[in-house]
């Protein structure tokens, strides 16, 4: 298991910052997880975002599968 900052994410994803915290607070994206590095020591759990990410291509491929 790796844990990966916000910069990480985003090359991930393509995904902004305001666009990782809006999904986040909309239940659409993982949640951080708080490290005791520093006060603002948050990192995602890097297998989650592949995960998401997968969801997201199975969607693409479900909706054009006909």
């Amino acid at each position: 298991m790796k844990f990966i900052k916000l910069k990480e994410v985003m090359a991930m994803t393509g995904l902004g910052r305001s666009s990782v915290y809006k999904f986040m607070n909309e239940g659409r994206f993982p949640g951080t997880v708080k490290l005791d590095i520093d006060k603002r020591g948050v990192r995602w759990v890097e297998h989650e975002i592949e995960e998401w990410m997968m969801e997201k291509v199975a969607l693409r491929d479900a909706c054009t599968v006909r």
